[in-house]
């Protein structure tokens, strides 16, 4: 009877574990599923936004045709009220020269004329303006999405030994943290972090960070869940990854670009110093030779 309590007792153990490894499961694939429709509607909404501005720029550029061709039209207009008018018969120029003094006085200009330039030299002026930004703002808004792309194909690791791996490829720098519940901001690499809230069950947690002197929040962040940070010397965006979650506490990875921009502009501008053709050229030493004259012949 012993034995058979025993038994039982192993059975309901291993039903139990083997429950609570279907739940971690559960967890992970969830959140799995919820970045991933996370990442596809923000590609979404950013390609949605560069349709809007191409349709917005065809719309311009046909504006800006048009107004190109009126622009044509009225500056023959004005060629053909400004050129001067054909040269009178040679015999009426002679018998008009006596009562006509000898300088000429040009026809005074429309001021409706002057007005009419001005005006349109003003559209041109605003819509070249309107043109260039534009052309920024969708330059801009390219490539935001193709860096919304590179980092949504990134790579993140889930342990120590994806993150040693990731570190031997030299590309970026990589800073491991643990976190308890606090208020008080921990430094890890370029970031200063700290932990406010976790739900261990629901694995996510709120962060709040400061970034360039900044006091920023995260909400609702899920495990493996990859947390971007622009800042504004960096060539590529900071990454947060935490790939552990317990009660009161996370750990995790701060993955951060290596050289910033003002310090990939120093390296690039740096140059080598040539050698001075005025260099001392230094003779090798030779060794003194014996001046003794050799012995005559017997």
């Amino acid at each position: 009877m012993e034995e058979k309590h025993e038994e039982e007792f192993q059975d309901g153990e291993e039903l139990k574990r083997f429950s609570q490894v279907n739940h971690w499961l559960i967890g992970i694939a969830v959140a799995l599923f919820l970045a991933a429709g996370l990442a596809a509607g923000y590609g979404y909404r950013q390609q949605m936004m560069v349709g809007q501005l191409s349709s917005h720029e065809q719309e311009m550029n046909a504006t800006v045709s048009q107004l190109h061709s009126q622009l044509e039209a009225v500056t023959a207009k004005l060629n053909e009220l400004t050129a001067p008018p054909p040269a009178p018969e040679a015999a009426s120029g002679k018998s008009r020269g006596a009562t006509r003094p000898a300088g000429k006085r040009g026809a005074a200009p429309d001021p409706r004329l002057k007005k009419m330039e001005a005006r349109l030299d003003a559209q041109q002026k605003q819509l070249q303006e309107t043109q260039d930004e534009v052309s920024k703002t969708r330059a801009d808004l390219e490539g935001n999405l193709s860096s919304t792309r590179d980092e949504l194909s990134g790579t993140i690791a889930r342990n120590h030994d994806e993150l040693v791996a990731l570190e031997k490829r030299g590309e970026r720098s990589f800073f491991e943290f643990d976190l308890n519940r606090s208020k008080l901001f921990q430094r890890t690499g370029p970031l200063s972090i700290s932990l406010r809230k976790v739900d261990a069950k629901h694995k996510h947690f709120n962060l709040a960070l400061i970034v360039d002197d900044n006091e920023l929040e995260k909400k609702n962040v899920n495990l493996y869940e990859p947390v971007w940070i622009h800042r504004a010397d960096d060539p590529q965006p900071v990454q947060i990854v935490v790939n552990r979650i317990d009660r009161n506490h996370i750990h995790g990875y701060v993955s951060a670009p290596k050289y910033t921009n003002s310090e990939l502009a120093t390296n690039g501008a740096a140059k080598l110093t040539p050698v001075s053709a005025e260099t001392p050229h230094t003779d090798p030493v030779i060794p003194p030779q014996d001046k003794t004259p050799p012995p005559l012949p017997q």
